[in-house]
């Protein structure tokens, strides 16, 4: 594929700037009728399988997290997200865009990903409605 494909494709599915790649195991925690479609669609077209629910019992490579300011603490949830992730694994953390229900602010987000041993590392708009915060665990010293 051309570079210039490569950004034709950036700019028609969101979930190609989002860093996800062929054959990864994307796990969603928080699916509501409210998520962005259009992204999980994306994500499935890149990774050419279908995103698992939380029911899956392995380990995935991303946990994609729909996360509203009402579904409780988001340190818990980003704690649990981390036990399901393969080593080297991140999660999206995605949170509905100031101004809509459940938002989440900035500041939260950065505290509860600093207290789960989260570093965020990139900030997205992730459709109408949503914005992604990529959180990854530090490199570990071997």
């Amino acid at each position: 594929m051309s570079a210039t494909a490569d950004h034709a494709e950036e700019r028609t599915n969101p979930a190609a700037r989002l860093g996800f790649e062929p054959g990864q195991v994307v796990q969603e925690i928080g699916y509501d009728d409210d998520v962005e479609q259009e992204l999980r669609e994306g994500i499935e077209a890149v990774t050419g399988q279908e995103i698992v629910d939380e029911e899956y019992d392995d380990v995935a490579d991303v946990v994609l997290l729909w996360f509203r300011d009402e579904d409780g603490d988001l340190t818990d949830a980003l704690v649990d997200s981390i036990g399901l992730l393969d080593e080297g694994g991140l999660v999206w953390l995605m949170t509905p865009k100031t101004g809509r229900d459940g938002y989440v602010e900035p500041s939260d987000i950065n505290d509860a990903a600093q207290t789960a041993g989260l570093s965020q590392t990139k900030s997205i708009n992730a459709g109408k409605d949503w914005s992604g915060s990529k959180l990854v665990a530090p490199k570990s010293k071997r």
